[in-house]
């Protein structure tokens, strides 16, 4: 499904972003975290580069992300 978004609405579009972070939300929640993280990563980026850095839309997947190093113990990274 999300290649289906990809193709249709772009790689850069916020809401393949919301797609991705959904995504690695459910993985997360299976304790796929390994699957998951890349899945956050992508969201942000582009998050990032669609809605610029200092939208709210973007704290979401930054706050998953988050939460999701804290649960595999990066908590540098998670800071």
């Amino acid at each position: 499904a999300i290649a289906l978004y990809e193709k249709s609405l772009g790689p850069d579009h916020p809401d393949l972003a919301t797609r991705l972070n959904n995504l690695a939300g459910l993985l997360q929640a299976q304790g796929k975290y390994d699957e998951a993280e890349p899945l956050y990563k992508r969201a942000i980026a582009i998050g990032e580069t669609s809605l610029g850095p200092d939208h709210p839309e973007l704290a979401t997947s930054l706050n998953n992300l988050g939460n999701l190093l804290v649960a595999k113990g990066k908590y540098d990274e998670a800071e």
